[in-house]
């Protein structure tokens, strides 16, 4: 099913049209020609049927008999073929929250996410004919994908090697917008934007994955200070030979890297010691 454009005139001349032929009835009766009076107020009824009110960012869908006749999309008042009946779609831009789901991310680990999916409606004949109830269709197949998206990608990793779910929430509402409208496709619905509105791990595992995104960030801050520890001794053991101010055999080299990491890695501040005497 495709949308295509109903025949339909500015619905002010049908009033005109109706309202002459009421006229005439009058005449008719008054002249006592009842039976042209009556033809006049079937055809005048007949008519007025097929007067539709459309409202801004709304469609009429128009069936006759069961058959498609096409769709208004201008708003304003205007006289159809009569005897049709009219269904209306709207066209506005909508929001659809989503109840927070329970799933197991790409590693096994249950969490909690939900989702904002702003839709509208872009073919009215599909919304109406090619799905039972297109609203309904949008909830059910957006918990879907919202489903199958976070089972691809982890919650989160601390290597920064991929994607994850919290990480890159630009790039998770790309794929989940993608991922919706080749759903959503079927209903002549057009997906105008799809973003996470909740993330978080499952209660039962919060606390363990509190506890591991704390050492996890422990570590990667000090293998960061481990690793500058080790390129300012280093720079310092070659700015003393470069500058000729001390001649330090490796003994003394290592005993001076050795005191440069302790003081640098350490997570108190280091008491200085001062050497009077010979190291030997």
């Amino acid at each position: 099913m495709k949308e295509t454009k109903a025949w339909y005139i500015n619905g002010f001349v049908g009033i005109i049209f109706i309202a002459a032929l009421l006229g005439g009835a009058i005449l008719s009766i008054l002249h006592e020609a009842i039976g042209i009076a009556a033809l006049s107020i079937v055809l005048a009824m007949i008519l007025a049927s097929g007067i539709s009110i459309v409202q801004p960012n709304q469609a009429k869908v128009v069936t006759f008999f069961g058959r498609y006749l096409g769709s208004i999309r201008d708003s304003g008042l205007f006289l159809t073929i009569p005897l049709t009946i009219r269904q209306t779609v709207s066209l506005r831009v909508r929001n659809f929250n989503s109840s927070t789901l329970k799933v197991n991310d790409v590693e096994g680990n249950p969490i909690e996410i939900a989702a904002v999916i702003v839709f509208k409606v872009i073919d009215s004949a599909k919304a109406i004919f090619d799905v039972e109830n297109y609203e309904k269709f949008v909830e059910i197949q957006s918990e879907t994908a919202i489903r199958h998206v976070a089972t691809k990608y982890p919650y989160d990793t601390f290597e920064n090697h991929e994607i994850t779910l919290r990480g890159n929430a630009d790039v998770i509402s790309e794929v989940l917008a993608k991922e919706l409208q080749e759903r959503l496709t079927v209903a002549g619905v057009e997906v105008v934007e799809a973003r996470l509105s909740h993330l978080a791990y499952s209660p039962e595992i919060a606390g363990a994955m509190l506890q591991r995104q704390q050492a996890a960030a422990i570590l990667a801050a000090r293998k960061k200070i481990v690793e500058g520890a080790v390129f300012m001794a280093q720079m310092a053991i070659e700015q003393l030979d470069k500058e000729g101010i001390l001649e330090l055999d490796d003994e003394r080299k290592a005993n001076m890297v050795n005191n440069l990491l302790v003081a640098i890695v350490s997570e108190r501040a280091t008491q200085p010691v001062i050497n009077t005497g010979s190291l030997y």
